[in-house]
């Protein structure tokens, strides 16, 4: 069975092309700094391959779609139902649907949802406390990047050659942490929408509710603005200055000078450290930390800023490796009680596996 995996991040289009369950990739592609995202679907080179199904990385569909799901109108309505939970990402992948359902039609789409890797978060660590009856609504904790975390505490396993207390940090135009006890999600930084946890690129990350309430009503603005202001001006931008609120930039105005970004790189830094400490605290330990995602995993400036101050946990870099360039790699001190390990991500993998046992299954009960 040939898969074609594309991954559409908030900034970036990654894509492969994988024969399952051989795992073999047979075409492979990236796409930067992508604003117009039919148009980048259009730019996707499969090879000459043969394509069978499509497997999204899908994001939002609410309580009933903690899984992996052969696309119909039911979960492209409960794409339309969250939309406003994550209009960044859910209108990315109702996009992506409608235009390979046109492109490639009849070819089967398989919606791999975020949260299914956090599906084993605690009831304790997954609960809000607002109204009884927002939660019948679907208010509670989700978490996000689950594909990514997931491949993660896979291969951070296999590198240190057992399962172990991890944190998890994804860090790039969209950011999270996740904490992982031996394979298993128990808490993680964004919550029933992207929006929460870390600032990202131009999302504003945890927040005061009452603070948006209080904007609101002093300047008569509508739920629809606030959504905008949120969603497109906050986070890194919305602290730096920097339109788009890329980390690359966000570094580069800072070493030239500028305050306002230069704060934007320690409030980054500080809310990752922060949680760090915290993760370590709801898993009754620590063996290791990595760091993934295009800024986790390419750069050593962050992770020297998010790591330094914590020794007192076991964390220390060695400057030499934590300079390595490339490929997955320990970047602790030698005898550092924790491992701190540069991943490079594969989400695309997780998403393949999950839709191969998807299709797998729906043709065996066929």
């Amino acid at each position: 069975m040939v898969l074609l995996i594309p991954n559409l991040g908030t900034t970036s289009l990654k894509y492969q092309v994988l024969e399952m369950p051989s795992e073999a990739v047979l075409a492979r592609g990236r796409l930067e700094r992508v604003s117009d995202y039919r148009d980048a679907i259009g730019q996707i080179d499969s090879g000459g391959q043969p394509i069978d199904a499509i497997a999204l990385k899908a994001v939002h569909g609410g309580p009933s779609y903690r899984g992996t799901f052969v696309v119909d109108d039911r979960v492209v309505e409960a794409l339309r139902r969250f939309l406003p939970a994550a209009p960044a990402h859910n209108a990315i992948y109702l996009t992506a649907i409608q235009a390979f359902r046109e492109a490639m039609p009849g070819t089967p789409i398989v919606a791999a949802f975020e949260p299914e890797f956090h599906a084993t978060i605690p009831e304790h660590a997954r609960a809000y406390g607002v109204p009884a009856f927002w939660m019948e609504d679907g208010v509670a904790r989700y978490g996000f990047h689950g594909a990514s975390h997931q491949y993660v505490a896979e291969r951070a396993g296999a590198m240190l050659g057992q399962p172990v207390k991890l944190v998890s940090c994804h860090l790039g135009g969209s950011s999270s942490m996740c904490a992982i006890d031996r394979g298993r999600s128990v808490d993680t930084t964004m919550g029933f929408s992207p929006q929460s946890g870390l600032e990202n690129a131009t999302r504003h990350g945890d927040l005061d509710a009452f603070a948006v309430l209080y904007m609101m009503e002093r300047h008569g603005w509508s739920c629809q603005e606030v959504r905008r202001q949120l969603a497109t001006g906050g986070g890194l931008a919305g602290l730096s200055g920097v339109p788009g609120g890329d980390l690359r930039d966000v570094e580069a105005a800072a070493a030239a000078g500028s305050r306002s970004a230069a704060l934007a790189l320690e409030v980054f830094a500080y809310q990752v450290k922060k949680t760090m400490g915290a993760y370590a605290a709801a898993m009754g330990g620590l063996d290791a930390v990595a760091f993934t995602g295009g800024i986790g995993e390419n750069s050593a400036r962050l992770r020297e800023a998010c790591c330094n101050g914590l020794e007192f946990l076991g964390i220390r870099l060695d400057p030499a490796r934590n300079e390595q360039a490339k490929g997955d790699r320990l970047v602790s001190a030698a005898d550092a009680r924790v491992s701190v390990l540069a991943i490079s991500t594969n989400e695309e993998l997780i998403v393949a596996r999950r839709a191969w046992r998807c299709l797998t299954a729906q043709a065996a009960s066929a």
